[in-house]
């Protein structure tokens, strides 16, 4: 039986449409690049503060600083007795600056992710029109492979250290958009009902009682995007972000299996620490919402 060829663009035609996209994007670089980049520079020198702050300070005073926010987040001893032995190892197997690094940028991409996706969330909360509109991109960021994110990031801002916190945001500000959108819609319709019954604004309804009944479901979000972000560090190597993930790179080029395994497990160890102290810290909240609110 004959094959039926499917029915497609030639390829003089798909060639041009590409070449007119490529064009079109290059010219967009040249001429707001620049423009764009003088946007995100504060968000780099904040990221360039705070890797110097973690790492010339005394490693005892950054390491009580960690573990102080560890047992102030969880309440838990053993979480923080746990936070204490994993950071000593690292620092001890000589991954201390890389770990900093990676601390680093994985805080300001989570209060990037938290500063953009909380809004976002917000509006879809308000409206179904946003909701479907934003989902389907939502659905493209989750799915899109994680190199992708590279290729427009590095045409625009080439090699350093803001294109590595672009795309760490773009894969993992979708779970804080989305449960900061599911967190606003579960609030009971009864205590909205009670709140416009005081004669609430919107806007106090909102901040006073929508939000902090979500904020266990919003922390959920945040523990996700956290994960998320320490996921995509490897991937963000490929582009100039130093940390944890460059090892990890250089192991794989050259055959080093310890070199690999022991920066795998540093970012393994930071992923567990940062988990249950959020966690931890959901539950209290999700604990102190029922007893306020049952």
């Amino acid at each position: 039986m004959d094959l039926v060829e499917f029915p497609s663009l030639s390829r003089k035609a798909l060639r041009e449409i590409r070449t007119t996209i490529d064009a079109g994007f290059k010219e967009f670089t040249g001429g707001y690049g620049e423009a764009i980049e003088n946007f995100f520079e504060p968000l780099r020198y904040f990221l360039i503060w705070l890797e110097d702050l973690l790492i010339t300070s005394p490693w005892p005073l950054v390491l009580a600083a960690l573990i102080a926010i560890v047992f102030l987040m969880s309440r838990s001893i053993k979480i923080a007795l746990g936070s204490l032995i994993a950071l000593c190892l690292i620092g001890i197997f000589g991954m201390w600056e890389d770990t900093m690094r990676t601390i680093a940028m994985v805080t300001v991409c989570t209060l990037v992710a938290i500063v953009c996706g909380i809004p976002i969330g917000i509006l879809m909360a308000r409206s179904d029109r946003v909701q479907a509109f934003v989902n389907p991109v939502l659905d493209l960021m989750q799915t899109m492979p994680s190199f992708v994110y590279l290729i427009p990031v590095v045409m625009i801002f080439g090699i350093g250290k803001v294109p590595g916190l672009i795309a760490i945001v773009v894969y993992a500000i979708p779970p804080m958009i989305r449960l900061t959108n599911l967190g606003i819609r579960l609030v009971d319709a009864d205590v909205l009902e009670a709140a416009d019954a005081f004669g609430s604004s919107a806007r106090q309804k909102l901040v006073n009682v929508q939000l902090p009944l979500a904020l266990p479901t919003i922390m959920a979000g945040i523990n996700q995007t956290i994960m998320m972000a320490l996921a995509m560090v490897v991937v963000a190597a490929l582009i100039g972000v130093r940390g944890l993930g460059q090892p990890v790179l250089n192991a794989i080029a050259n055959q080093y299996f310890t070199m690999g395994v022991m920066n795998g497990l540093a970012i393994v160890a930071i992923a567990i620490i940062f988990d249950r102290a959020t966690q931890a810290y959901g539950k209290r909240l999700q604990k102190h919402s029922e007893v306020v609110h049952g």
